[in-house]
């Protein structure tokens, strides 16, 4: 079995970390950097930044703060937010990210994952769905853009296939349902993405203690699970996450 990555989520608002619950009420946590440095000397294996009000307020992304992390950390990070073109990703990249995150902009123009993936690698290239439960699509997930605001008309698990096609390398898939509720990931859905596609599956939304990461591996299948408010709010370093994960028989890096 392949080892199973942690991943911290760090949601930027206006150059500082925040965290809100299913994308609302958000609270100031601190310095995206200084945090950023921290957990990774606590030993995470990959970040991910997240501007989380730049496509609604049609700003570009931070990339002073993507610069900074790249001078403090020396592991993978990916930044989404506010990224609408090629430009856009090569700026990023450029400012020392692996990783280019793209979620409403692949659903509006869905040709960006293509082009992404052919200048810059599949690797590089990550798509972020956000779904919430809904009986009316064939898997019985909608696909919702604009940080959880806006439903539009596709089906998660067609959208899954379709982004792989596309030349994804890798899909954030968070649950709005479970989202900052602390109660565990959405096992029905990640499994059902994890088991369609190829590529690796990251389950997000609703990790409260290490007992969920352990559910999502062995059950949701995913190949990595982000956390957030768990190190960020609760008091957990990713270090102990990790020997816990381990006690269960999942291999983790340590």
């Amino acid at each position: 079995m392949l080892q199973k990555r942690i991943i911290v989520c760090l949601d930027v608002k206006n150059g500082r970390t925040t965290k809100g619950i299913k994308f609302q009420n958000n609270i100031d946590i601190g310095d995206p950097v200084a945090m950023a440095e921290l957990y990774y000397h606590q030993g995470v294996d990959e970040l991910v930044f997240y501007d989380i009000t730049a496509s609604t307020e049609k700003r570009s992304i931070m990339i002073d703060v993507v610069r900074r992390v790249a001078e403090k950390i020396f592991i993978p990070f990916s930044v989404g937010g506010g990224i609408g073109s090629l430009q856009d990703m090569k700026q990023v990249i450029m400012a020392g990210a692996e990783k280019v995150s793209v979620n409403s902009l692949a659903v509006k123009k869905p040709e960006i994952i293509t082009e992404g993936a052919l200048h810059f690698g599949s690797q590089c290239i990550v798509v972020g769905m956000d779904v919430k439960k809904d009986a009316d699509m064939e898997s019985g997930y909608r696909i919702v853009i604009h940080g959880g605001r806006t439903p539009v008309d596709l089906d998660a698990l067609s959208w899954a296939k379709e982004v792989e096609r596309r030349g994804a390398g890798e899909i954030v898939l968070n649950s709005i349902d479970a989202d900052g509720t602390k109660d565990g990931y959405e096992l029905n859905l990640t499994r059902m993405i994890s088991e369609s596609v190829g590529i690796p599956v990251v389950a997000s939304g609703g990790a409260g203690i290490p007992q969920h990461l352990i559910d999502v591996f062995k059950e949701g299948k995913a190949d990595a699970a982000l956390i957030a408010s768990m190190v960020h709010l609760d008091g957990f370093t990713v270090g102990e996450i990790k020997k816990e994960i381990e006690k269960a028989g999942i291999p983790v890096r340590m």
